[in-house]
Parts: C-alpha cells; structure tokens; sequence
C-alpha cells in the first residue's frame, strides 16, 4: 500500500492560473507557481545564445516520448516557474497550455510537471503515487493521455485522478455540496453528491480571476493610468530618499510577455482594492464614491474610484463588461454569460428534487476569485432574492485565503492521506494489464 510513513503521495493540481503541489496529508501545498510557460522558438534566435539559467528551464528536445508530431516543438525551449519567467528574455512568448479547461499544448504540461517535480518538490516520480485534480468536466481523451504520460514517462507506481468539485467539497468536510469555483480561466459551478460529481448539472462561465484582471486593467488605461511592466524601467537614487524613473527599451520584447507582466501588477490591484458592491453597480451611484490610492512599482500613485466595486459586479451582471473601453469583442459572447445567481439556480435546478434542498444550504465558494471582499454577502443576498422561499440560503466560504485558494489541493492531500482511500489508486501493474481506458472504471 501507498499510505503510511513509508511513501507519501504526490498532490498536483494544475489549474489555469496557478500549479500547486505537494505531499499528501500536509495542510498545505509546498509548491505554488505559474501554470503558464516561457517558450523560446530556437529556430528565430541566434544558436549562440547559451544562457545559464539555474536550472528551470525545460528542453523538450530530451522527452523521448514526445507525443506531438510537431517538429517546432522540439525546437524551442520552455522556462517554467516564478523566478524563469520574472526575467525578462528577447522573443520570449508567455503561453498557457490550458483553454478553457482542456489541455491544448501537452509539451508545456509536462514542462510544468518537471518542474514541480525536479525543481520544487525534489522528488523522483517512480517513487510516489500521483493524485491529480482535474476539471469536473474532463474528457475521456485527456484523461487518458494524462495515465499514459504518468505511467510511461514518468513511471509513477499508482495514479488516481480526482475531480476539482469533489475535492473542493472533502476539504470543507462535506460530501455534497454545490462548489462555486472561481478559478483564473473561468468560474465553475458543479453540484457534488455523496463524493460524485453530478455532470449533466455543471454549469461554467468564462468569467474568471484572469478576465476581471483584463477588464480593470483596460478600464484605468481609459482612464490614463498606465501600468508599466517591472522590466521596463529602472529607479535611480537622484538624493538619499528620492528617486527618479528611467524608462529601458527592449524592442525584441513579446506582447504576451509585456502583457502577463501587466498582469501580475493588475492582478495585485484588484486583490488589494476590488469588493463586491451591496447591491447591483449603478454608475450614477457610485460616481462620487471614496477614491482609494495604490502605489505602482514605478513609484506612480493612482487613485481607484468606482472601478473597485464595477469590476467585481461583472460577476453577477457579466453585461457590464461591454461598457468597458477595449473590452467590446465580449459583446459576441454576452448573452450567453450568466451571472453568478443564475448559474448556481440553474444548476441546482437540473439536479433530483430529492437533494435541492441539500444543495441550497451548503454552497461552496472556493478559488481564487471567492477571496474577494464581500463576494459571500452578496452571493447570499442576491440568492436570497432568487431562489425559491421554501429554500434555506447558505454560502460556506473557508476563513482563511490559503483554505480558499488552495481547496482543490487541501481536498486531495486529506483524501490520498486516507487508509480507506489506499485501495483505490489505479496501480501500475492495472494499467499494463488493461491499458489507459480502465482509468475510466477506477476514477469515475
């Protein structure tokens, strides 16, 4: 068996912001980091360009199972983590190798897990048996491709792969539950019964953590704040105390690098000054609304006005977002996008009449995206209003950031810690006798 003190199992949960992993029955994950990717075309830059990089970066070229037959994949080169991709390197694209929850770029993905495993971990795979989280709607072919890949590139003893909703619900110590998931690609809405996610009811929205970002930060480049990048200027000491900003030019600079850079101070500012407003964002109301200042890394202080209760509102009236300058191409896609009320009852609504009742009171909000202030009071308002009156209104939200942001993990690392859980994983010696297609039967 897996459990024990002998060897502990691997937790991964690589979501569409961030990459947590670490040892099972741990409170929380050891490692946190980007789980988007640098990648250089070696093709486009010069071959004498031997840089030394401390370790994190990943070549592609030496993955003998390299499962893509794109040759230009084995011709660039990935830098994975925090620190690779704080450094600023000529014609470095930032990609991520999730859309919409789907893996599009397995190169990248394995990239991420090298990382997590040789550099932040120190662990070797073949030692220790992997839990995965994935979405709750995952597919038979990525599921798949994911057990060959554990088992035959990184011989790994045992695998089990888990949905997000459910181990969102084990980590509040529940087996239903109706996870609302605020992730950074989008935000998720699944009902979980008795440890099973119920499919036909999972409902999502691309409104997640990462498009809030993009709209705030379009609306305060309306407004004629600019956010300049971290690499994009030095700060000279002119007099003890005092500094003056020097603007640095790297034309051979990325957009998609410029704009993740962007996204790491945009994103600050939306955790530090963003809450959810009382009631529904009206411009009139909120046009003489306190400012609050926040300093930019340039030393430039900008005010916030309204912008700090309209961007977390998009959530509930995703409408708002067109009003947005530079965000008019959503207006394809708007009338589709409900708002986070709707999602849930709708939701709840496709589920038996038998477990409604259940489902109301135990609302989950996890993810990044539910740390935002007041996203719970007004949750639970507005579904006050909404649902039926027979139903008892309750949003459950853990006390602390770390529980809120890390659920998906926590729920993994109790779970793979389990003696009664050992006699599920799916072992090595299952999948060379039935092949990929049993991970169907052993993680359903």
């Amino acid at each position: 068996m897996y459990g024990g003190d002998e060897v502990s199992a691997i937790v991964l949960d690589l979501g569409s912001h961030t990459c947590k992993a670490g040892y099972a029955g741990e409170e929380a994950p050891k490692a946190v980091f980007p789980s988007v990717v640098g990648s250089i075309d070696q093709m486009e830059v010069d071959a004498t360009e031997t840089e030394n990089n401390s370790g994190s970066a990943v070549d592609p070229k030496n993955n003998s199972k390299s499962l893509d037959s794109d040759k230009a994949k084995g011709k660039r080169k990935l830098y994975v983590g925090s620190q690779s991709l704080g450094y600023r390197r000529d014609h470095m694209e930032v990609l991520s190798p999730i859309k919409d929850g789907v893996v599009v770029d397995w190169d990248a993905v394995e990239g991420i897990w090298d990382h997590a495993f040789r550099e932040c971990l120190l662990v070797d795979p073949k030692e220790h048996p992997m839990l995965l989280a994935e979405p709750s709607s995952n597919t038979q072919q990525q599921r798949e491709r994911t057990t060959e890949l554990m088992f035959e590139k990184y011989k790994v003893p045992a695998l089990f792969l888990a949905k997000n909703a459910v181990l969102t619900s084990f980590a509040s110590g529940r087996a239903t539950s109706l996870v609302v998931d605020g992730g950074g690609g989008s935000t998720t809405v699944a009902p979980v019964h008795d440890g099973y996610v119920l499919q036909k009811a999972v409902l999502s929205s691309p409104i997640g953590g990462e498009f809030l970002t993009d709209c705030l930060t379009k609306s305060l480049e309306s407004k004629g704040m600019t956010i300049k990048p971290r690499y994009s200027f030095k700060r000279k000491e002119t007099r003890p105390g005092e500094f003056q900003v020097v603007d640095v030019d790297f034309p051979n600079t990325t957009e998609s690098y410029r704009l993740y850079s962007q996204r790491i101070i945009a994103s600050d500012i939306k955790e530090c000054v963003c809450r959810s407003p009382d009631t529904p964002y009206d411009e009139i109301a909120y046009s003489n609304i306190p400012m609050t200042s926040y300093e930019l890394p340039d030393g430039q202080t900008i005010e916030i006005g309204a912008d700090r209760f309209k961007i977390p509102d998009i959530l509930f009236n995703p409408s708002l977002a067109q009003t947005i300058p530079g965000m008019e191409h959503f207006a394809e896609i708007a009338p589709a996008v409900r708002g986070l009320p709707q999602m849930v009852i709708e939701s709840i609504n496709k589920c038996d009449v038998d477990i409604r009742r259940e489902l109301f009171s135990s609302i989950l909000l996890a993810g990044g995206t539910a740390s935002m202030q007041q996203l719970k009071e007004r949750l639970e308002k507005d579904m006050l209003e909404e649902s039926p009156q027979a139903a008892r209104v309750k949003v459950l939200v853990a006390g602390n950031s770390t529980e809120r942001r890390f659920s998906v993990w926590i729920g993994g690392s109790i779970l793979a810690s389990l003696g009664s859980f050992q006699q599920m994983w799916f072992s090595k010696a299952e999948y060379e006798e039935h092949g990929a297609s049993y991970i169907q039967r052993k993680c359903p």
